[in-house]
């Protein structure tokens, strides 16, 4: 079961390249983006948030 894609996700990090990267893995691995971005900053950074859902799981 570790291995099982969860339906949905919610991936959060700084606003950089490397959050890029990893909603592009995540694209890569068949998840499509579910909404639009949210953004916040913390005092120091942007932080970011892309919800993705894996489209037929969980039905």
């Amino acid at each position: 079961m570790p291995d099982e894609r969860l339906p949905y996700r919610l991936l959060t990090g700084t606003d950089d390249r490397a959050f890029c990267e990893k909603i592009s893995a995540a694209i890569a691995d068949g998840y499509v983006l579910y909404g639009s971005p949210a953004l916040t900053f913390d005092g120091d950074k942007v932080v970011a948030a892309q919800a993705v859902v894996l489209p037929g799981a969980g039905q």
